[in-house]
């Protein structure tokens, strides 16, 4: 490993020394009307420096994405679960998987950049969910000034801001979602959260039922997409045959409570 460590593998400062949150970022806690200055006071390495030509200061901001996890999942005890980047590297792998009828229409590349941009806003927003009382506009305006700080702020004299621009572009056309790239990296979105659902049910072998994610198939808009989805789901429900289960398809008939049915309909209807 690196000259810090001796011979036997153990740090010469002692494992014991290491506070125990170095390898964590939480969602930042902010009170009164959210900033990005608010968040970036937060930081514990300090506020990144702006306006260089250098992108080490972006850099570092990105591994807040490999560190914070995916904030649904912690409802459920699963505080150990995936981070946001893992999130976007399987979206993005996944995407290079697009049936022929849509690769012969979509620009692959751009697809793949979409995947692991649209959700870099959450480095400094954090993860925000349909359940944490944050509406759809107030979520957007966040994540749209956190789009601007990086690209701009950070990004805005290395190599004349023109990869900067390119990202910020990108994640607005995924935001709007007007174009076929951007519908097909929304319904990748949620095709990877219904997989991740079911590989968190099988590896908690009954005792854990996060059905109410399911919701998330009614909004797959694309064929090939809820080819995909349908797959997934009829392997989650061959692995509950037998055994009362929630399904977030249904709804309130399928077990979610009538709030969060409301809740998961006022964030997805605004996409």
């Amino acid at each position: 490993m690196s000259s810090g460590a001796q011979s036997n593998g153990t740090h010469t400062n002692g494992a014991s020394n290491i506070p125990s949150d170095v390898a964590e970022v939480p969602n930042p806690v902010i009170t009164g009307p959210w900033t990005v200055d608010k968040v970036l006071e937060t930081l514990p390495d300090g506020k990144p420096v702006e306006g260089s030509t250098s992108p080490v200061a972006y850099f570092h901001i990105l591994e807040r994405l490999k560190t914070m996890k995916r904030e649904g999942w912690r409802r459920f005890g699963i505080n150990r679960g995936e981070s946001i980047s893992d999130h976007m590297y399987r979206m993005s792998m996944i995407s290079m998987l697009a049936p022929a009828s849509l690769s012969s229409k979509l620009d692959m590349a751009k697809c793949m950049k979409m995947c692991l941009i649209h959700d870099m806003a959450e480095s400094i927003v954090g993860d925000i969910t349909p359940v944490d009382g944050v509406d759809k506009p107030e979520k957007s305006r966040r994540e749209a000034s956190t789009m601007d700080y990086i690209t701009k702020n950070l990004l805005g004299n290395v190599e004349e801001g023109r990869v900067g621009a390119d990202i910020r572009a990108i994640w607005q056309e995924y935001e709007d979602s007007k174009t076929l790239e951007s519908q097909y990296i929304h319904d990748i979105d949620k095709i990877e959260l219904l997989l991740q659902m079911v590989e968190y049910e099988k590896r908690g072998k009954g005792k854990l039922d996060l059905g109410e994610f399911t919701y998330v198939k009614t909004k797959i808009v694309l064929d090939e997409v809820k080819a995909w989805a349908e797959e997934v789901i009829q392997e989650r429900e061959t692995f509950w045959a037998g055994h009362a289960h929630i399904n977030g398809e249904a709804g309130v008939d399928g077990g979610v409570s009538a709030e969060k049915k409301a809740m998961q309909d006022e964030y997805y209807n605004k996409e």
